[in-house]
């Protein structure tokens, strides 16, 4: 009996030491993780670039929409949509 108590107090103190090192194992990584600050510059750019990529990728049906909405990016690029599509037609 005197070594199953015993046995089960050793067992304990195990599982609390091992769980202790994965407690401060995850501390560890959580203080290891990288941050990035971006410069006010670079915050522009990536900016500039999202939008450039949004407007590269949007639909006839969108850009109409914003046109009609007052975007002059997007009635510029209808009137040579037109225009190409005019062009395309009286050849």
């Amino acid at each position: 009996m005197v070594n199953s108590i015993s046995s089960a107090a050793h067992t304990q103190q195990v599982t609390a030491a091992a769980n202790h090192k994965k407690q401060a194992a995850q501390q560890a990584a959580r203080s290891q993780e990288d941050t990035v600050q971006l410069s006010s510059t670079a915050q522009a750019h990536l900016s500039a670039m999202q939008a450039a990529r949004q407007e590269a990728t949007e639909t006839q049906a969108q850009t109409a929409k914003e046109a009609r909405g007052g975007d002059r990016q997007a009635q510029r690029l209808m009137a040579q949509e037109q225009k190409a599509s005019e062009g395309v037609k009286t050849r």
